[in-house]
């Protein structure tokens, strides 16, 4: 009875350690994580794929400021109204005035200066006459009174023209923005209130004119980006579209960069 009895124990232990074995190598065969280390497991043999460098341009392409929403993360700018009245020159009196003229409703803010960047008179505008600019947008008064005259010469009369009716908002993705020239170390316009970026044309009649390159038989869509490309240029120094490069592929910069000799960037 002794030697059955010890049987039976040894047996039991004998199966024990063969559950634990067989644990273990579970435990093994489903992780490669360290469990004591708590790091987490990963896929033995497998691989990622690399995100593709961003394309590297030359000649008229380093005039280009980064696209917008590829930039690195900037926290929304709070700006305050200009609290105390103070000494303008005369031409940004005058520059104001002509807001005024073109009825462009807009709030002068307090001077904008961050390291090489920044507004000495900044003006932030919300509308031009009847159109909305959403979100509304920080520039020196001359870029609003460039970009004002625009809408209401060229942009107002090609959107009736073409879709009889009005434009009732303009959606912008970046105006005052301290940042250089994507590749370069050279300060973008946008960093001196002097460009602005736009995304979409909305019209009255609901037609949220995207600006991103239309389709092959898109054609009044078409007709209607090219006379904002072409008709930008007799305002604008720099006007860069969808088509010109990667960077520029859903909106139109506008600036107006000072060159010598008048020079104009059309693309």
């Amino acid at each position: 009875m002794l030697a059955v009895a010890w049987q039976g124990r040894r047996a039991r232990a004998i199966a024990a350690v063969t559950v634990a074995g067989l644990a273990i190598a579970t435990v093994s065969a489903c992780t490669t994580g360290d469990v004591f280390a708590l790091q987490p497991a990963v896929d033995v043999g497998s691989q990622t794929a690399a995100v593709p460098p961003a394309p590297q341009y030359s000649g008229m392409q380093r005039l280009v400021p980064s696209n917008p929403y590829l930039t690195q993360a900037a926290y929304p700018r709070m700006d305050e109204p200009l609290s105390e009245p103070q000494q303008m020159p005369a031409s940004e009196i005058d520059c104001r005035n002509e807001l005024k003229r073109l009825g462009v409703v807009y709030q002068d803010i307090q001077p904008i200066h961050e390291g090489q960047c920044g507004i000495d008179f900044p003006v932030k505008v919300t509308a031009i006459g009847s159109v909305a600019m959403k979100p509304a947008a920080t520039l020196t008064c001359n870029m609003a009174a460039t970009f004002a005259a625009w809408t209401k010469n060229e942009l107002q009369p090609a959107a009736r023209w073409r879709y009889f009716s009005g434009v009732k908002t303009i959606h912008q993705g970046s105006s005052y923005s301290c940042r250089n020239i994507a590749g370069e170390g050279v300060l973008s316009e946008h960093g001196k209130g002097n460009a602005l970026d736009v995304m979409s044309i909305e019209l009255n009649n609901g037609d949220d004119i995207d600006v991103r390159k239309p389709g092959l038989f898109a054609f009044r869509t078409r007709g209607f980006l090219n006379n904002v490309r072409a008709d930008g240029c007799e305002y604008f120094t720099t006007v860069l579209g969808p088509g010109y490069n990667y960077d520029h592929r859903n909106h139109f910069h506008f600036d107006i960069k000072n060159r010598k000799s008048g020079y104009r960037a059309c693309r």
